[in-house]
């Protein structure tokens, strides 16, 4: 593993310790030439998913755009990292537990709008603005009214 301060080839692990319930290995590691320590994650390596978008596209799934996407959701937001972390990781793994190769967009979408709805109310609407396309303050109305009402329940 090279280190990312001087790019040494050469580092040895202090610690080792499962992360991810389980799906990942996180080791603290200290290079040996300038004696900086940096963290390195060891997952299994999956088959390849694949994100078939509206318009046909198909991409590889990104964990990181969903990542950022709930970071952005959750700014100024009341939402540890670690529960974004931990929600992003769930997504991924019922995406792969389909056992499915390829999984439409909007599958991902819902499965986001359902986890935010749990983590943050106004990350909800955020999110749903952007994801529903709002066209208009009544549409964004209704999505908000819809909130409320599954509040009362």
């Amino acid at each position: 593993m090279h280190c990312p301060f001087c790019n040494f080839p050469e580092s040895r692990v202090l610690d080792s310790r499962p992360a991810d319930e389980g799906s990942s290995i996180r080791r603290r590691r200290e290079c040996n030439a300038c004696g900086k320590r940096f963290t390195t994650y060891e997952r299994l390596e999956e088959r390849p998913l694949v994100v078939v978008k509206k318009d046909g596209r198909r991409e590889v799934f990104d964990r990181s755009k969903l990542v950022a996407g709930f970071m952005k959701a959750c700014e100024k937001r009341p939402v540890p990292i670690q529960k974004i972390e931990d929600t992003v990781n769930y997504i991924e793994r019922e995406l792969r537990n389909q056992m499915e190769p390829e999984v439409p967009s909007h599958r991902v979408g819902e499965l986001v709008m359902n986890q935010l709805l749990e983590l943050d109310e106004v990350a909800y609407i955020r999110f749903a603005s952007v994801y529903r396309q709002f066209g208009d303050i009544y549409s964004f109305l209704h999505e908000v009214e819809k909130l409320l009402k599954s509040k009362e329940r």
